[in-house]
């Protein structure tokens, strides 16, 4: 991966805060003019620094208000990508990881109640050699720095 210079890194605390800015409005923000921004994006896009724009829904607008990390323990070995398949299409899956320790992965799922969360998780244990799964409900959340 190339090097990001300074002007890099603030096209990308733009796009970071707004994926919807016009290249113009990021332009104006850090000296640059619309063609120069978007030739910037263009070859942080084709360089892989930048991998997509997605749109942040907020679980809560969907009344998905209930909460809960599962580890799952798979049969076998299974690669970290045969994982990602297997759960990429459950949209109550908000983020996956692969972990240290006895689990092989832990996902954080997001649902309407408990009942949403078990489909959920049969959806899971359905999608992959899962041997089995432990689930952990959020009672409270104290701190998320990963929501602006």
């Amino acid at each position: 991966m190339r090097h990001l210079d300074d002007l890099d890194q603030k096209v990308l605390a733009c796009l970071a805060r707004d994926a919807r800015a016009t290249y113009a409005q990021i332009g104006d923000e850090v000296g640059l003019s619309a063609p120069a921004v978007k030739r910037r994006v263009d070859r942080l896009l084709d360089d892989g620094v930048i991998r997509g724009f997605t749109t942040v829904i907020d679980p809560h607008a969907m009344q998905w208000t209930t909460e809960a990390y599962v580890e799952v323990y798979c049969r076998g070995n299974i690669s970290p990508e045969d994982l990602k398949a297997a759960w990429e299409s459950i949209p109550e899956v908000v983020s996956a990881a692969t972990v240290t320790g006895q689990a092989d992965a832990i996902l954080r799922l997001m649902a309407r109640d408990v009942r949403h969360l078990e489909q959920a998780l049969e959806r899971i244990r359905q999608a992959g050699p899962v041997d089995k799964t432990e689930s952990i409900i959020v009672l409270s959340e104290l701190i998320d720095r990963g929501h602006p």
